[in-house]
């Protein structure tokens, strides 16, 4: 994986003064150095400058970027951040055509697959990416985003001038760009946060490529369309064809994402989804002779403070002895201290400019670093869940008679602790329905559906398309800020789009949640593995972590310096210290609850104060 960043201007010529452009461009890659620590490169053209950092996984020596390559007269050249799972599939049509390659880079047969098929190129990959082509004959640059959204592409535009990174702050080194928060953004932070709604930075006037989406930017403007949306049909296929298709789609995006040329490992946590990867990781290692490196991550004291609750049913570390044991890995337990956790809610949202999920996020972030010191690229079970219908949001009566996000039932919470003046001005329920209405709206219908699995399809989109992207970003953002490469099976499009489609009998099959993915996994695991319970991401249930964030917020309630006053009530900050923490209900997903709250409102003071932000009523 890679940093990518840059500016592009065809109504000027930036060649005139091509090394203070180069100077400006090299300046907002550094920002994205942790992205990519093992190169950096930039390139300057008549209309565009690009730079890139680079975290060298396949083909260590011809792989470099900026890459160009000049057919017909015209030059072609890209920046990439991502990993394609198709690249000799492509690179051997693409010879058929008649091209030739240098490398064995699946960046050169990226630039290659736009260089013959154009704008339609998108639609070839398998992988995920985010990447920006300065097109000499079209005189435009190309963005293009993974389906899914796994790899980040922000962008802003100044004077007519097209201003793109992986990560927002690099976008703050180019001139006139300032971090300003205004109503929307706030209602974002305190209504929809920590996810956030597709194509918007939060910052004003900083925004995203979508999910799916190209953008082509020439001396005409900004356009952008989409290359892939989720289709409804009917399901042709019968349960154990289902069964049969979902096994080897699982299998064949697993078995695509072992290539590597650097380290390679597994997380796991003894749930189904991750014991699934490294099952069939290891199989695959020790047909090779080698042995898998597995890591799982827990938190000092949860042996002695950790309480079954309806979310987190059972502790991890047994099963995961338990995989580890029976597919011969090389397993590394991870635990994560209290100080630890608290002090990382910082580093969590300078890694992703904005607040997150707390020390959900914190924790991530910290086992990512741990693993980074022996391994170049990890492979998660994250998006089994949004997919084959493992929340309990699927299953809950209050998720089918609600006109909400399922996760995030109750804005209350969020709303009750601004200043009532703030909360007057922002109208924040209204603008959470608002996007909430424009999500029910896309989903893509089928005629003679029942109600009930109509319903059902509209959670699975939103979940898909909201809850989904919101992991996938903590996952980005966690992992590659210790330049570490995750990647991510379950959210292979091929899998997405057919289980989309199967019935809820199907998934849910025999009345077990992700049934159909079980079946699919029956003679993979352990019988007593396979049929285990979901437990989410692990968090700490240690009483000192809540009361290390208790005291840190208390002191900064009590400094009116502190730039939280400006949107925070003390009277209701009060209260919430005050109260019994409860951390079997939540306020967003599953994990997110009193103690998270209040290490939400730290984050968000850090934000505030380290990127000086301005705020518009």
């Amino acid at each position: 994986m890679c940093g990518i960043a840059g500016f592009c201007d065809y109504n000027d010529n930036l060649s005139e003064e091509a090394l203070f452009w180069r100077a400006l461009a090299k300046r907002m890659g550094s920002k994205l150095k942790h992205r990519g620590p093992d190169d950096s490169g930039v390139h300057v053209s008549a209309h565009a400058a690009l730079a890139h950092t680079r975290l060298a996984v396949v083909d260590i020596e011809g792989g470099k970027q900026p890459m160009t390559a000049a057919v017909g007269g015209f030059q072609y050249t890209i920046v990439y951040n991502g990993e394609l799972y198709n690249t000799e599939e492509l690179r051997s049509e693409l010879k058929a055509l008649g091209h030739t390659f240098e490398t064995k880079s699946d960046t050169e047969v990226l630039l290659k697959c736009y260089i013959q098929f154009g704008f339609a190129c998108a639609e070839k990959l398998n992988g995920i990416f985010a990447f920006a082509v300065d097109d000499e004959k079209r005189g435009c640059c190309y963005l293009c985003r993974d389906r899914f959204g796994v790899k980040p592409l922000f962008y802003s535009m100044e004077n007519g001038r097209l201003i793109f990174a992986s990560e927002i702050k690099a976008l703050f080194e180019y001139p006139g760009i300032n971090p300003v928060i205004d109503r929307q953004g706030l209602c974002e932070i305190f209504g929809i946060g920590p996810a956030r709604t597709a194509g918007i930075g939060v910052f004003k006037n900083i925004l995203e490529i979508k999910p799916g989406y190209i953008a082509v930017f020439d001396n005409q403007g900004f356009e952008t369309y989409p290359y892939f949306k989720l289709k409804s049909y009917e399901h042709p296929d019968s349960y154990e064809d289902s069964v049969k298709e979902v096994r080897y789609l699982v299998e064949d995006a697993v078995t695509r994402q072992l290539v590597s040329d650097v380290p390679l490992c597994t997380f796991l946590s003894g749930g189904l989804d991750s014991s699934i990867i490294t099952a069939l990781a290891a199989r695959n290692y020790q047909a090779q002779g080698k042995t898998l490196s597995t890591y799982s991550f827990d938190f000092i004291g949860n042996d002695k403070y950790f309480k079954p609750t309806a979310f987190q049913p059972g502790a991890d570390k047994p099963w995961v002895a338990k995989m580890a044991e029976a597919f011969h890995t090389d397993h590394h337990y991870l635990e994560c201290n209290n100080v630890t956790l608290a002090d990382k809610l910082y580093d969590a949202v300078a890694a992703k400019d904005l607040p997150g999920m707390a020390d959900v996020d914190s924790s991530l972030l910290y086992f990512c670093s741990l693993i980074k010191k022996n391994h170049v690229v990890g492979i998660s079970g994250e998006c089994a869940d949004e997919i084959f219908g493992g929340y309990p949001w699927f299953h809950k009566k209050e998720a089918f008679e609600g006109h909400c996000f399922p996760w995030s039932p109750d804005l209350s919470i969020r709303t009750g602790l601004l200043i009532p003046e703030i909360a007057d001005a922002l109208h924040i329920e209204e603008y959470v329905n608002m996007r909430y209405e424009e999500s029910i709206a896309a989903v893509p219908t089928l005629e003679g559906e029942s109600a009930q699995e109509k319903r059902r399809r509209e959670i699975s989109f939103l979940n898909i398309n909201w809850f989904m992207s919101t992991l996938l970003d903590r996952k980005d953002r966690s992992s590659m800020a210790s330049g570490l490469e995750v990647r991510v099976p379950y959210a292979d499009h091929r899998i997405v789009q057919y289980v989309f489609n199967t019935p809820w009998e199907y998934k849910c099959h025999g009345g077990v949640a992700k049934g159909l993915l079980r079946d699919a996994a029956k003679d993979w695991l352990p019988e007593d593995v396979l049929m285990r319970k979901k437990s989410p991401y692990p968090k700490t249930h240690n009483p000192a972590y809540e009361m290390i964030v208790k005291q840190r917020l208390a002191a900064i309630m009590s400094d009116e310096e502190e730039p939280i006053h400006r949107l925070i009530s003390k009277t209701a900050a009060a209260e919430l210290l005050s109260e019994k923490s409860d951390y079997g209900k939540p306020w967003f997903g599953q994990l997110m609850a009193g103690p998270q709250m209040m290490a939400y409102l730290l984050q968000i003071n850090y934000w505030l104060k380290k990127y000086e932000i301005a705020i518009e009523l």
